[in-house]
């Protein structure tokens, strides 16, 4: 096993360790962020985003790591966006959130895996078909945040982060 693989096991068991003692894996917060009456999860991701970002934006400054951005295609977006909402209100939850719950016991997270690897298999297997239609609707190129804002990821980094905060101390003002 790769250090890089390592790495990523360790920081996958931190994450789940974390969602877990959160509470973020049960059903009920996950509906709840799905009906827009509890925002604990989406909380949850606004913070976890925020990390990210820093991490990935200061490496990537000090070319510790190198940013290859994936091409942006809006009809994959649209599509993958539209099938993981409808596997997540059908199951109440996401890939993360199965493992734990998988983890903690609750078998009806089979069906949420299942379903993954499912999506998963049609896709590599119907990759050719989607190359040829839904991956050319729409496809921008390879561009990141600052290609679009035409700002450093180092300037626009505080200000996403103090928006995401804001909203934060919004749900948490109207009770969410």
């Amino acid at each position: 096993m790769s250090i890089e693989q390592m790495l990523g096991l360790a920081t996958g068991i931190v994450f789940g360790f974390i969602i877990q003692r959160g509470g973020l894996i049960r059903f009920e917060k996950q509906v709840g962020m799905l009906l827009l009456k509890d925002m604990s999860v989406l909380k949850f991701m606004l913070t976890s985003i925020s990390v990210g970002m820093v991490g990935i934006v200061v490496l990537s400054h000090f070319n510790v790591l190198n940013l290859a951005h994936r091409p942006m295609n809006v009809g994959a977006i649209l599509i993958g966006a539209a099938l993981f909402g409808v596997g997540w209100a059908l199951t109440g939850l996401c890939p993360g959130t199965s493992m734990g719950a998988l983890g903690e016991g609750r078998f009806h997270a089979i069906f949420a895996i299942g379903g993954m690897l499912v999506g998963g298999m049609l896709f590599s297997r119907s990759f050719d078909f989607l190359q040829r239609t839904v991956l050319t609707w729409g496809n921008l190129g390879n561009i990141g945040l600052d290609d679009v804002i035409g700002v450093s990821n180092l300037i626009a980094m505080p200000f996403i982060i103090i928006g995401f905060v804001l909203l934060m101390k919004f749900f948490e003002k109207m009770g969410l």
